[in-house]
């Protein structure tokens, strides 16, 4: 379903968008449900190679793909099409987290189906040698290895990523995922790497909001493992003054330095997490301006781990148009969900 509608007791509706705003990729989406893969095609053609734009293609087109066969009709109409390789790698990576979702935790995942992935995920890269998404696709897919994978092997498809688009959020995003607590890391390791990414990025790059996609994964972790209980000395998790310094310098370093305008497709998604985190923190003027920018273009995650997403998007709606109280929300009790 394209967009989710929740409304208040007072009737006014929040629209969850699953395609964030681009419209083509809604009609492309359209054609999934039909059968048709022409207009999937004609899509990634007519991207290019605007490597945000395409990694934000390619990921809703597999999530759209996956419990269909539209990639295979794809490929066996044309077998030398690099797009409909590099959306095939994409497609199985999404099928072994759908499989390893529906096995449940500490099930374990089908190895067979993992290193499917693998394969498609490194012949796609031979198919389109200068696209960075089959390597971003890699190194999502190996998380579900047991153990992870070597450091050897995670450097050398993090290298080929970088020669690619040293800049190249998705793949970052993968990274933290990988170091954090949740998967084959620490909360150590996970902010380390994010805080020096984004220390690295240029200004107006959107990588400074690593370290708000990391405090959401230390929540996840921390709220799955206390079960609904309440844990001790988490409180201040989103607001305490490391966490504020960080969001602080990260709307100054994305926001301050990115060209004015509505919010792109390709950038959505990780806004959707820096509003999160000031509405979390309760910093009025960082929220109110953020969830301005978003306008439509939100997402049920990060919300949904803090509680109902239409509620909090809502309140600080109302507070943007002088209709709510002065009192800040406080974070909502945690609904920790195991995803990509």
């Amino acid at each position: 379903m394209a967009a989710l509608r929740r409304r208040s007791e007072r009737g006014t509706a929040v629209r969850f968008d699953a395609d964030l705003g681009d419209r083509a990729l809604t009609v492309a989406r359209h054609d999934i449900a039909i059968g048709r893969w022409q207009g999937v095609r004609d899509l990634l053609r007519s991207t290019g190679d605007d490597w945000a734009l395409r990694t934000h293609r390619i990921r809703l087109l597999a999530n759209a793909a996956a419990a269909s066969s539209i990639v295979e009709a794809w490929r066996a109409a044309e077998p030398d099409s690099a797009d409909a390789a590099v959306l095939r790698a994409a497609t199985e990576v999404t099928r072994a987290f759908n499989g390893a979702i529906a096995a449940g935790r500490g099930a374990g995942t089908d190895r067979d189906r993992i290193d499917v992935a693998v394969m498609a995920c490194l012949g796609a890269a031979d198919a389109r040698p200068a696209d960075p998404m089959p390597w971003a696709s890699l190194l999502t897919v190996v998380r579900l290895y047991d153990g992870g994978v070597s450091r050897r092997e995670l450097r050398s498809w993090w290298e080929e990523l970088r020669r690619r688009d040293p800049y190249h959020l998705e793949g970052h995003i993968q990274m933290v995922r990988y170091f954090s607590a949740r998967w084959h890391g620490t909360h150590g390791s996970m902010y380390d790497f994010a805080r020096d990414a984004a220390g690295a990025a240029p200004a107006g790059s959107p990588l400074p909001v690593l370290v708000q996609i990391a405090r959401v994964e230390e929540y996840r972790y921390v709220a799955e493992a206390a079960k609904g209980r309440p844990v001790r000395g988490f409180g201040q998790h989103w607001s305490h003054e490391l966490a504020v310094t960080e969001l602080r310098r990260t709307y100054d370093r994305w926001l301050g330095g990115r060209p004015p305008g509505p919010v792109r497709a390709a950038e959505a998604a990780e806004l959707n997490y820096l509003a999160h985190a000031a509405c979390c923190a309760g910093l009025t003027h960082e929220a109110v301006a953020l969830v301005g920018l978003l306008g439509e273009r939100v997402s049920t995650v990060p919300w949904v781990y803090t509680g109902d997403p239409a509620q909090q998007i809502l309140r600080w709606r109302e507070r943007a148009t002088g209709r709510a109280s002065r009192t800040c929300p406080g974070p909502f009790p945690g609904n920790p969900r195991r995803g990509r």
